[in-house]
């Protein structure tokens, strides 16, 4: 019975810290595959759209992005 329970016990343990470290793992590749958005990548956004954005509507968009995260 107590050797149940240790093994029960054992089995979770070992099972969270493998799951922390594999999904650790994976949201590490994910970041670098697929990065956050930021001020510098809004600001090619908007130009490659035909306009030249001011620093006041890149802080804009920043917000509102950072609202919907």
């Amino acid at each position: 019975m107590w050797e149940q329970i240790l093994w029960l016990i054992i089995g979770l343990v070992s099972g969270a810290v493998i799951g922390f470290f594999a999904s650790r793992a994976f949201m590490k590749k994910y970041l670098k595959n697929n990065p956050p958005i930021n001020e510098k990548m809004i600001k090619i956004m908007m130009q490659q759209m035909g306009r030249t954005p001011s620093q006041k509507q890149i802080n804009q968009m920043m917000k509102a992005m950072n609202k919907v995260q």
